[in-house]
């Protein structure tokens, strides 16, 4: 037997953006844990904002397990918050998602890395140079001497996970990088997005950094922070067509309001029409087109509008799980042949 330590991860209560909660139960097993063997646990919700103080027990459910490599018999575990009667609780927005191990969902985080309020090379007074050489920039004038190594340690963390981290580039600001995350089925992909943005949180901890998803931390001509969504269905993907694209689109357009609601917070001061957004009161859609609310791939109208699909509304603060719902009940009101 050895002694294993589960850091049960979890979302709190907190509006219009949830906080990553963490805290660490040591267990004995003879090898590494599997799912069905991590027990629930327990915390205090009204310390969270998910309790009133009189009855504040809330249950944590493991949903997925990855190994730690950064401890010995390291796991962390991803967990549900329930009610004691074993229902999902209110801030439970994964169980809110449509189960379809036949959906693909991508996302892409961007984010800033900040020390002492302002990003990751910016000086003490004013602002650097103007965004131009940033975006996959390479040498100190561009990207500066810690944000490299800690997106190349964030990197590795997540692989010896198992995440399904599919790559890494500084960003179009300052200060400002991005790394994507891929996943079949409509909850693995937002699952991994959260364990990603846990251990990029803990790694930036040792450098006295933040990671800072606010959408638009830096106000003026400089980018917001998006998390891109990349969709697709079985049926967009082996059926597709013109018609029942189009007739997808005018549903996304129908539910903008919608789906711009769980998009995450503060999205005004991002999509404004520059920046490579579409203005936020507005729905469009066009072919490798980083200025509209849907972008369609090179290659998807040639394949006879069939594939994935990038919405580009989502920012850098959004939930996955919720935008991974808001996407799947659109799609389910478009009916397929």
């Amino acid at each position: 037997m050895a002694k294993y330590k589960l850091e049960y991860i979890w979302l709190d209560g907190y509006e219009p953006m949830a906080n990553i909660r963490g805290k660490t139960l040591v267990k004995d097993f003879d090898s590494f844990p599997t799912l069905a063997m991590l027990p629930l646990w327990g915390f205090d919700g009204s310390s969270t904002r998910q309790a009133e103080g009189h009855t504040s027990d809330c249950v944590l459910k493991p949903v997925a397990s990855y190994p730690d490599s950064t401890k010995t018999n390291g796991v962390l575990v991803l967990a549900e918050v329930m009610h004691s009667d074993g229902t999902p609780h209110s801030t439970n927005a994964r169980a809110t998602i449509l189960d379809d191990p036949d959906t693909w969902f991508g996302f892409e985080q961007e984010y800033f890395l900040m020390m002492d309020g302002r990003p990751l090379g910016f000086p003490k007074e004013g602002y650097p140079e103007p965004q131009g050489k940033y975006y996959t920039g390479v040498g100190y004038a561009a990207v500066g001497d810690i944000a490299r190594e800690i997106v190349d340690k964030h990197l590795d963390l997540c692989i010896d996970a198992g995440i399904n981290h599919e790559g890494i580039n500084s960003e179009v600001a300052k200060g400002q990088w991005e790394f994507q995350i891929f996943g079949k089925g409509s909850k693995k992909a937002a699952d991994e997005m959260w364990m990603g943005r846990y251990l990029m949180m803990r790694l930036c901890e040792s450098y006295g950094v933040d990671m800072e998803l606010h959408c638009k931390p830096i106000l003026g001509d400089w980018n917001g922070s998006g998390m891109h969504a990349n969709f697709s269905t079985k049926y967009m993907r082996e059926v597709g067509g013109k018609e029942y694209f189009e007739a997808l689109m005018a549903a996304f357009d129908k539910y903008k309001n919608e789906h711009i609601a769980v998009y995450g917070p503060d999205n005004h001061l991002r999509l404004t029409g520059l920046h490579e957004t579409q203005s936020i009161d507005k729905f469009n859609y066009g072919e490798a087109n980083r200025g509209a609310s849907i972008r369609l791939p090179l290659n998807f109208v040639k394949k006879g509008y069939k594939g994935y699909l990038e919405d580009r509304r989502p920012n850098s603060a959004g939930d996955p799980y919720k935008i991974a719902s808001r996407i799947l009940q659109t799609i389910a009101t478009v009916p397929t042949k």
